[in-house]
């Protein structure tokens, strides 16, 4: 089977690293692809959100099966573009995909199921006046503001007194994120410890396909602005048998038995977010594709085939082949940019990759690279992920670290405390 992953960050180059590995891959085609993907399959210029280009590609190619990594052309409706024209793809439709697209579809969607989550209440419009006498009526800090629409994992504000909360507000309505804050969600703070589960879907079935822990504040002690995620740990302790269980049940069952109800079954990674509350578990957000950098950490622990399971998932069969992990854990620091998620320069070398590629227990996964002149640069906000493999969540942990010690490139940050969470619930 020849094969199209469409993306170019680090959650790409794993999926890539894992597809090329499989018995099924022929030829595995990543577009556009990075500088680590190179080494996984041929890397090929193209735009995954210009539809007729990728189309024309794939029936050139004979592509077997395309595999969309990104959020972004899934909103826009790939799937359902490319099934038209008969090829199979991998990755939800554009309805399926607005559990992600919109905050606001996701809430009204988890009201009507009956699934845990957090009280809220949708303002649109000019809702700068309405929003600050709804809060200040209630005056609970603190809040939560997502931004509706796609915001790259930085749309979610919490703002602990009025004057943070003001200052949000402002960033929300006239700062980079107003195209996707044209709706602005509201919702109860809840308190807690984070964890993540995703979900293999094929429209009726579904299989747990691994958990983490994401760290999105960008200083440690999860502090600063959010990001898209600076590190991760798989799998998750918050997440033992008995709690996993639980969220099958009551989060993952009915959101797939729903959105098979509603005409839109749901086929595809699926990511929960989850908030581990005193009343249980209950749902952050959903994302519509692997999350990054937790695949980075989940996706080094699968045993079993990757193609075959994705495969299956088009096909509506996921129950014919078990998804197995390995008993180790995988630890991710993501090495970013000065300045990141706010400001930074781009097209620094990078120096100290080469050597650690071959490194058994540590591995590397490019997010923001690209090659210039025979040297690689930084080409992002999130440059790097360095994973780290280990018996234990301590040893993954000082791995990944180790793995980084030879890395440099000017401006180059990273949080010091990446796991560190979660060696509170291991012995």
């Amino acid at each position: 089977m020849k094969v199209l992953l469409l993306g170019s960050g680090g959650r790409e180059h794993a999926l890539a690293w894992a597809l090329s590995r499989s018995p099924l891959c022929d030829t595995l085609y990543i577009a556009p692809g990075n500088p680590g993907t190179q080494a996984c399959g041929v890397n090929v210029a193209l735009n995954a959100l210009d539809f007729e280009n990728v189309l024309e590609f794939i029936e050139e190619k004979k592509i077997g099966l395309s595999v969309v990594g990104p959020e972004q052309p899934l909103v826009a409706g790939i799937s359902n573009f490319l099934e038209s024209k008969g090829h199979p793809v991998f990755g939800p439709s554009t309805i399926a995909a607005q559990l992600e697209g919109s905050k606001q579809f996701a809430k009204d969607f988890m009201a009507h199921h009956n699934i845990p989550t957090a009280a809220y209440k949708v303002f649109s419009g000019d809702y700068f006046n309405e929003v600050l006498d709804y809060v200040d009526a209630r005056n609970e800090y603190p809040v939560v503001l997502k931004a509706d629409g796609l915001a790259g994992g930085k749309g979610v504000l919490i703002p602990e007194n009025r004057e943070e909360f003001l200052a949000g507000l402002e960033e929300l309505r006239e700062g980079t994120l107003q195209t996707a804050a044209q709706t602005l969600v509201l919702e109860e703070f809840m308190p807690g410890e984070e964890a993540s589960v995703f979900a293999l879907c094929d429209g009726e079935h579904f299989e747990i396909m691994g958990t983490a822990q994401d760290h999105k504040r960008q200083l440690d002690g999860d502090k600063g602005p959010n990001t898209g995620g600076m590190g991760a740990y798989s799998p998750s302790p918050l997440l033992s048998e008995e709690v996993l269980q639980t969220v099958s049940e009551n989060i993952i069952a009915p959101t797939i038995a729903g959105m098979a109800a509603e005409g839109n079954p749901y086929k595809g990674f699926l990511y929960v977010g989850l908030m581990m509350t005193p009343d249980g578990p209950k749902v952050v957000e959903y994302n519509c594709r692997f999350g990054d950098p937790e695949c980075q950490v989940i996706i080094p622990r699968l045993q079993s085939d990757l193609l075959t399971h994705l495969v299956q998932s088009t096909k509506g069969s996921l129950q014919e082949e078990n998804i197995v992990f390995d008993d180790q854990y995988r630890t991710t620091v993501v090495l970013v940019s000065g300045g990141y998620p706010i400001s930074y320069q781009k097209g620094y070398p990078i120096t100290g990759v080469d050597k650690l590629q071959r490194t058994d227990a540590i591995q590397i996964f490019h997010a923001g690279t690209e090659q210039h002149e025979g040297q690689l640069c930084t080409a992002g906000g999130r440059v790097l992920n360095v994973v780290g493999t280990g018996k234990t969540l301590q040893k993954s942990i000082s791995m990944a670290y180790k793995g980084l010690e030879s890395i440099s490139f000017k401006d180059m940050f990273y949080r010091k405390d990446i796991g560190a969470k979660g060696l509170n619930h291991v012995s």
